[in-house]
């Protein structure tokens, strides 16, 4: 069973909880906002991952821009870097799906179909 982190309003994560359905893909939704991933989690999820953890961020949301991460975050420790994502639910990247041991940050029809 999958998790299926999201936010709501997001057309991307909408998109992807139809392909979800329309595939067959037993999942659990979570709201990105209102539960928002904590540091263990976000630790965990980037360590099976195997993407850069710049790939977590949700670079093109209004939180991001507002805290001018896209300079600050090179200077930040991995650590301090999974502490702001935890920070925050908005800052992180969606949606993510995820089983525990396979983990896919953002919506890409192509590649979850090659992985699930």
């Amino acid at each position: 069973m999958f998790t299926f982190l999201h936010y709501p309003k997001c057309t991307t994560c909408k998109k992807a909880g139809q392909w979800l359905d329309e595939h067959g893909v037993a999942y659990t939704p979570r709201d990105i906002k209102t539960q928002p991933p904590a540091l263990d989690e976000l630790r965990a999820w980037y360590q099976a991952s195997g993407l850069p953890l710049k790939r977590f961020f949700n670079t093109s949301g209004l939180v991001y821009k507002s805290m001018g991460l896209k300079n600050k975050l090179p200077g930040l420790s991995e650590e301090e870097q999974l502490m702001l994502l935890a920070s925050d639910g908005m800052l992180v990247r969606r949606p993510i799906l995820t089983d525990g041991s396979r983990v896919l940050v953002g919506f890409s029809p192509k590649q979850w179909a090659q992985i699930l």
